[in-house]
């Protein structure tokens, strides 16, 4: 039978950060060893060749009429920079105060240990298991996953006669209360920049005589949310569904309130639009952000020239039902109509991913056709995390975008159950990143009944 805690510390080790091709070594040792793990379970594993990182496709595959559940996780690691700022070395992993620390430990690695260890403990028990199980794990999730294209066109078929996914790269709020995620935002990336002189200009020369680019950057920007903080771009909004009451009802039962979460952020107060809390706001609507805004003299002092450019790199998470292509259009039709005839305008178009959500089964909005697999997943899981953690999940939209999740199915057909293992405390991609233990031991238990709820076996 697999240790949790000692498979999660050998895999830690391995310093997978896909983005940074010093660490090649470091992806291979992951790879070759998240390879070792499935096929201790009986996975075939097929090594799928991409561009950059390789594809971990693995099956378990015995009867065509049982049921069929795909597991997905990543094993690239963020980088661990600042190296500093860790007690401990990020790729040596140490146990403190009931928490395994080390990069990689709570995004992914530890979550893909819960999983696998769970499916050993049920092989155990139930070698002959009558579940068919395929597993993915890619190397370039903090990337972007440029490669999951294609390596959908050659598995899609694959992985479409399966019955659903299951995952665990979503969050909760403590390790007492687990969260199972019906949605996550997608994601429209766009930087725009404006040009006026050659070069920059002196302002006592020329100023009053040209238009300034940041002048301009600042009124477009401007422009783009109305004063009560609502997006300004015709159609953004037209395709947002409504929020069903069983939503606020269960954000109700979210152990934060505006006043703890104001105070965990430390800003002096809060500023959602379209009527809703801060708490709604970061699960239910679409935004607009800046993330970055330069141009002119940055150093110390003061240099008095009209710069000759300008940028902002804006990005919109979109909810569900919204299409990404469409509201990216929309965005850059609006900054072009804004746009002074004094300047020249350039927009790189970024990289989108679309949101995603599922309904669970029993809700007024649940589809009449949802698959029997997934909603008996659903009843599963809420079952066994009760049972594990002593109170049962709260199904919630989630903040963040894992485009890779609305792949899945829009190219395979697989609608998700997302299970969250990490949580605040447990600084994702910072330095000190940490697995709860309690959190680890919980969820394997849960997901070993998980499975055989699944399978139908106790």
């Amino acid at each position: 039978m697999i240790d949790p805690l000692e498979t999660l510390k050998s895999y830690v080790r391995f310093p997978s950060v896909s983005t940074d091709p010093a660490f090649a070594e470091g992806m291979k040792g992951a790879r070759d060893y998240a390879t070792s793990l499935l096929e201790q379970l009986g996975f075939n594993v097929e090594t799928v060749e991409t561009d950059l990182h390789p594809v971990l496709y693995a099956e378990r595959i015995r009867n065509p009429d049982w049921p069929h559940v795909v597991l997905y996780g990543h094993y690239d690691v963020q980088p661990a920079d600042p190296l500093n700022l860790w007690t401990s070395e990020p790729f040596d992993p140490q146990v403190r105060d009931g928490r395994v620390y080390g990069r990689g430990t709570a995004d992914n690695k530890g979550p893909t240990v819960v999983h696998i260890s769970a499916l050993s403990r049920v092989l155990e028990k139930f070698p002959d298991l009558q579940l068919n199980l395929s597993y993915v794990i890619e190397g370039e999730e903090e990337i972007g996953s440029p490669s999951m294209a294609k390596f959908f066109d050659s598995h899609g078929e694959r992985l479409s006669k399966a019955d659903f996914l299951l995952v665990s790269d979503t969050g909760s709020p403590n390790a007492e209360q687990i969260v199972v995620t019906t949605a996550i935002r997608g994601l429209v990336d766009l930087e725009i920049k404006l040009k006026g002189a050659k070069s920059d200009l002196h302002s006592g020369i020329h100023g009053g005589a040209v238009y300034n680019p940041l002048q301009a950057l600042s009124e477009i920007c401007a422009s783009l949310h109305n004063p009560d903080g609502s997006v300004n771009v015709p159609g953004f909004y037209d395709d947002v569904l409504p929020i069903h009451d069983w939503e606020r009802e269960q954000l109700a039962r979210y152990p934060e309130t505006v006043e703890s979460y104001r105070d965990m952020l430390g800003v002096p107060g809060f500023f959602p639009a379209n009527g809703l809390s801060p708490l709604e706001a970061v699960r239910f609507g679409p935004t607009l952000e800046f993330n970055g805004i330069g141009g002119g003299y940055q150093g110390e002092g003061s240099k008095t020239v009209i710069p000759s450019e300008a940028f902002a790199k804006i990005t919109c998470r979109l909810v569900a039902n919204q299409n990404p292509a469409k509201i990216q259009e929309a965005v850059i039709a609006a900054i072009e109509a804004r746009c002074p005839d004094a300047l020249k305008l350039e927009i790189r178009r970024g990289g989108s991913g679309e949101p995603y959500m599922v309904v669970p089964p029993g809700c007024p909005n649940t589809p009449a056709d949802q698959p029997e697999p997934l909603a008996r997943a659903f009843e599963s899981a809420e079952a066994s995390i009760a049972k594990a953690f002593g109170k049962p999940p709260i199904y919630l939209r989630e903040g963040g975008s894992i485009p890779v999740i609305a792949d899945f199915k829009n190219r395979a057909g697989l609608d998700s159950l997302m299970v969250g293992l990490f949580t605040p405390l447990d600084n994702l991609h910072a330095p000190d990143e940490s697995f709860d233990l309690s959190i680890m031991e919980n969820a394997t238990a849960a997901f070993e009944e998980i499975i055989c709820g699944i399978a139908g076996v106790k």
